[in-house]
C-alpha cells in the first residue's frame, strides 16, 4: 500500500516540527502549509527550507483564504495540524477546508496534551483550552470527517528538567516546590515520541475516530518520584516546599498564559 500524503499545519512549532521529521522519516510524501504570516521570522523561513531541501513539499496558503485552504488540501491524504494554543479555534476555517474538498481520510487536530473531553471538571484558567478543543471536535464530527486525536498528556522537555516547577525549565538547586502532596500521578511523554506515534496512527484502521492514549508505564511519575529520582542522579537532596492546592489555584486566577502550564499542550 502506498504511503499517505501528509500535510502538516504548523510545521514550524514545537510540536509541528517534529510530526515533519516523522512524517518525512517514515516515506510519506510530506506537504507543509506555508502561511504568508510567516512574515520576517527568519529563523521559521529556514526551517521551511530545510524540510524543503530533506523533500517536504512546501504549500501557500492562509487560514484568512478559504480557496487557499481547499486547494491546499486537495492535494494530499491526511491533514494533520499542530497549531499553537493561542490559536487553536483558527482550525475551525481548516475543518471547513476539510469538508468541502472532500477527500481527506485522516484529520488529526492539535491535541497531544491532556484529553479535553475528560476534563469537564477543569477549574479556570486551565479549562480554556480544553473547551476550545472540545469545540474543535464537535465540529469535526458534525462534518463527519474522518479522524484520530492524539493524547500525549504532558510533554517531558517542559516538567521533567525543571521537576515541574513553574516558568522555568531548569532544574531547581537547593528548594523544589511540591504541588498538593507530590504523589498524583503524571503521564510524561518525550516530543519525538509523540511525534512517531502521531505519523504512525495515520494509516491505522484501528484509530480512525477514535482517541490515542500515549502512556508509556515507565513515564507515570508522581512529582515526589520524578524528585526522587533527580536526587539520585545528583546526589543533592532539595529542600520541599509544599504548594497547598488552594494557593497554587489563587496564584493561577485570571492568568491566561498560566493556563499553558496548567494543561500543558506546547
Amino acid at each position: 500500500m502506498e504511503n499517505s500524503k501528509v500535510l502538516v499545519v504548523g510545521g514550524t512549532g514545537y510540536i509541528g516540527r517534529r510530526i515533519v521529521r516523522a512524517s518525512l522519516a517514515h516515506g510519506h510524501r510530506t506537504f507543509i502549509l506555508m502561511r504568508p504570516e510567516i512574515g520576517l521570522n527568519i529563523d521559521k523561513l529556514q526551517l521551511l527550507l530545510s524540510f524543503k531541501a530533506q523533500g517536504a513539499l512546501l504549500v501557500e496558503a492562509s487560514m484568512e483564504d478559504h480557496r487557499s485552504l481547499v486547494a491546499a488540501v486537495k492535494q494530499v491524504d491526511v491533514v494533520v495540524s499542530a497549531i499553537s494554543g493561542r490559536h487553536f479555534l483558527l482550525q475551525i476555517k481548516l475543518v471547513e477546508a476539510i469538508k468541502e474538498a472532500g477527500n481527506i481520510k485522516r484529520f488529526l487536530p492539535s491535541e497531544f496534551g491532556i484529553d479535553p473531553a475528560r476534563m469537564g471538571h477543569a477549574l479556570e484558567p486551565g479549562r480554556i483550552t480544553f473547551d476550545e478543543k472540545m469545540e474543535i471536535r464537535r465540529a469535526i464530527e458534525e462534518a463527519s470527517i474522518p479522524h484520530t486525536y492524539v493524547s500525549a498528556n504532558c510533554f517531558a522537555a517542559f516538567f521533567v528538567p525543571n521537576l515541574s516547577q513553574m516558568r522555568t525549565l531548569l532544574p531547581p538547586k537547593e528548594k523544589v516546590h511540591v504541588y498538593g502532596d507530590g504523589n498524583v500521578k503524571v503521564i510524561f511523554m518525550d516530543e519525538d515520541d509523540v511525534a512517531t506515534y502521531t505519523i504512525k496512527s495515520i494509516d491505522d484502521p484501528r484509530a480512525l475516530n477514535k482517541t490515542i492514549y500515549l502512556r508509556p508505564p515507565e513515564n507515570i511519575l508522581s512529582q515526589n518520584e520524578l524528585i526522587a529520582k533527580w536526587e539520585k542522579l545528583s546526589g543533592e537532596v532539595l529542600e520541599r516546599i509544599p504548594i497547598p492546592s488552594d494557593e497554587f489555584l489563587a496564584s493561577m486566577e485570571g492568568k491566561r498564559e498560566s493556563s499553558v502550564w496548567l494543561k500543558l499542550n506546547y
